[in-house]
């Protein structure tokens, strides 16, 4: 079972090889489930792709939503 929801904002836990932009993400999609650790689309103002990041890489995000 998904922890988050589409359309809330989440912040990626650092990784030394992730080359990732900074600040908070978008959730997009909630990938169907068929692993023991839930996956996501996410998305940043900063980049022009989407990510799929599974749950356990992700925390709630306490800093504001950007505006579109």
């Amino acid at each position: 079972m998904h922890k988050f929801q589409i359309g809330q904002f989440v912040d990626l836990i650092p990784r030394v090889v992730r080359r990732a932009a900074k600040g908070s993400y978008e959730i997009t999609r909630l990938v169907p489930e068929n692993e023991h650790d839930p996956h996501y689309r996410i998305k940043s103002r900063d980049e022009p792709h989407e990510r799929v990041v599974p749950e356990s890489e992700l925390t709630l995000s306490t800093a504001r939503p950007f505006l579109s």
